[in-house]
C-alpha cells in the first residue's frame, strides 16, 4: 500500500475518531469518548508514519542523486550531473512535502 494510501487513511480514521469524540462528549459517554480520542490518536500517528517513510524515501533519492552528480563530475559528463541534480532535488521535495 502507497504511503498516499496511508495518509488518506490515518486521515479517515482520524476524522472518524473526531467525530466519535464528540458524540460522546454530547452524549455524555465517558467510554465513547475515550474511544474516539483513541481512534484520533490512531490516525494521526498513521499519517505521520506514512509521512516518515516518504521522507526516508527522499533522503535515499536526495543521497542517490548526489552520488550521480559527483560521478557525473568525475567523468565530465554533464547529462550525467543534471540527472543527479534532478533526482537530488526530487528528493529534497519528496522530504520537505511530508514534513
Amino acid at each position: 500500500m502507497g504511503a498516499n494510501e496511508e495518509r488518506i487513511k490515518g486521515k479517515a480514521e482520524e476524522v472518524k475518531g473526531h467525530i466519535k469524540h464528540g458524540v460522546g462528549s454530547v452524549l455524555g459517554n465517558e467510554q465513547m469518548q475515550a474511544e474516539g480520542h483513541a481512534e484520533e490518536a490512531a490516525g494521526e500517528a498513521r499519517q505521520e508514519a506514512a509521512k516518515a517513510t516518504e521522507r526516508a524515501k527522499g533522503t535515499g533519492e536526495e543521497l542517490k542523486g548526489k552520488i550521480k552528480g559527483a560521478a557525473g563530475d568525475l567523468i565530465d559528463n554533464e547529462q550525467m550531473q543534471a540527472e543527479g541534480r534532478a533526482e537530488e532535488l526530487k528528493g529534497q521535495a519528496r522530504q520537505k512535502a511530508n514534513q
